[in-house]
């Protein structure tokens, strides 16, 4: 059955036509970003879209309008409005990721959700014997950390193995990220061993590198990877995304982070192919065995309000000039540059080149601070917030056997930060973590000193 003709997706008519296209005239002014993200703390200096995102006043008011709606008449909303405002959204998202049907979108809470989703249909797989013990699941070893629990819940205990590919970091080629990717594929296949799943990341979280996805799908076709999935956590808004092009069975990614959204919302792509495979929401509910997009559109009585303002969503990024497209080459632009800004002023690196990020970059922290280990990193992070008003991500980049890392003028930087640029960010946010950064290399604080954990 076709979901559009699916009473539980609404109606008997296709669903309306969604254009991903910014509007010609009227674009919106700097007055009008402020006053879109007046709600935001203006004492913090917020540099961390990536974790959390940010959602625009106007579509948090159409959130409380759709909450509205359910608490007036909450059978009505389930009968006559629930399936189709859902349906228009993925409508919605299958133009902007180019995807062939609408049945292939799922509307789920977040990144972590799909994953679970996907892994746990590969978990069944091993424990019903369809797949051979110690045939392996193929991930970057900075994968999210949820994913690597998902792993562990799923997989492990089911009998399969892991192989983590070392990411290179500071990376300055695609190339390297290739070659370490193939290293990890031919240890996944030793001793007649298949791998069942590749996951991939598309945008690497911490430390963050835009990763060349479509080639490492290829290289997985090539190499009799049996799923691939992509983890796009950061995607949707930061670069373009064609599905088609990809290849990958799997494709998820959070909508609340860099789309505009309120939490927590992201998509699930499926593959038509991967349709067939035995994936299911984790929560069963009456839907259950109708389809993925079905199930997931309802999972019990709860707040579906996030899921229903992607229009809204689009809508605000098509206030912009050259919409989603402005708003990506605009971040990026600002991100480069402030992080520029930001190794120039201590005399540091940045972990990529510029065009191996999107909206978020790697920059080195001066040696001096004595970043050492995990919970050095934290403690730092939780100083800058609490005595600086800076909210920002520290990665701490241990040596491995043999490596000399990369030096300033004073030893060995062992720690980066993930700075992030959004529509609301201003250059005096970034003036705010350069200055909080070199008074505390002045001062000769050290991590461990500063701040308990």
């Amino acid at each position: 059955m076709e979901e559009a003709k699916d009473p539980r997706n609404g109606g008997d008519s296709s669903p309306t036509q969604v254009s991903k296209k910014p509007r010609i005239s009227g674009y919106i002014t700097e007055q009008e970003i402020h006053e879109e993200f007046s709600h935001h703390n203006p004492n913090v200096a917020r540099i961390n879209n990536g974790s959390f995102g940010s959602c625009p006043g106007s579509v948090l008011a159409a959130q409380k309008n759709w909450q509205l709606q359910f608490l007036q008449q909450p059978d009505d909303f389930y009968f006559n409005t629930l399936r189709k405002g859902i349906l228009h959204s993925r409508t919605v998202i299958k133009n902007l990721i180019n995807a062939d049907d609408v049945d292939e979108i799922s509307l789920v809470d977040n990144a972590t959700t799909a994953a679970a989703i996907v892994l746990q249909q590969i978990g069944r797989a091993f424990a019903e014997g369809k797949f051979a013990k110690n045939d392996t699941v193929l991930m970057l070893h900075c994968a999210y950390e949820a994913v690597k629990k998902s792993i562990q819940a799923y997989v492990t205990r089911a009998g399969g193995s892991v192989i983590e590919v070392q990411l290179p970091f500071p990376v300055n080629s695609n190339e390297e990220i290739i070659a370490e990717f193939k290293r990890g594929l031919v240890k996944g296949k030793a001793n007649g061993k298949k791998i069942r799943l590749a996951i991939i990341d598309h945008i690497t979280a911490l430390p963050c590198v835009v990763v060349p996805v479509k080639e490492l799908v290829k290289i997985c076709r090539e190499e009799g990877v049996e799923q691939v999935f992509v983890d796009a956590a950061h995607a949707i808004g930061s670069v373009d995304i064609n599905v088609k092009e990809i290849g990958a069975d799997f494709y998820v990614s959070n909508l609340h982070k860099w789309f505009f959204c309120p939490p927590s919302v992201a998509f699930l792509y499926c593959k038509k192919a991967s349709s067939e495979l035995d994936v299911h929401h984790l929560v069963v509910s009456h839907e259950y065995g109708n389809g993925l997009p079905i199930e997931s559109a309802w999972v019990g009585t709860r707040d579906y309000s996030s899921q229903l303002v992607v229009p809204a969503a689009l809508e605000f990024v098509n206030r912009f000039e050259d919409g989603i497209q402005g708003i990506m080459k605009r971040n990026h632009e600002e991100v480069v540059k402030m992080g520029r800004m930001l190794a120039e002023s201590w005399r540091t690196n940045l972990g990529s080149p510029p065009e191996m990020c999107a909206g978020m970059i790697m920059v080195g922290l001066p040696s001096r601070l004595r970043v050492s280990s995990e919970d050095d990193a934290l403690r730092l992070r939780s100083h800058l917030r609490e005595c600086h008003g800076v909210e920002v991500p520290i990665h701490f980049q241990g040596l491995r056997d043999g490596e000399e890392g990369v030096k300033d003028k004073d030893g060995v930087i062992t720690a980066y930060a993930r700075i992030s640029h959004q529509i609301y960010n201003k250059f005096e946010d970034y003036c705010r973590f350069r200055d909080a950064v070199n008074h505390l290399a002045e001062s000769r604080q050290i991590c461990r000193t500063i701040y308990p954990v």
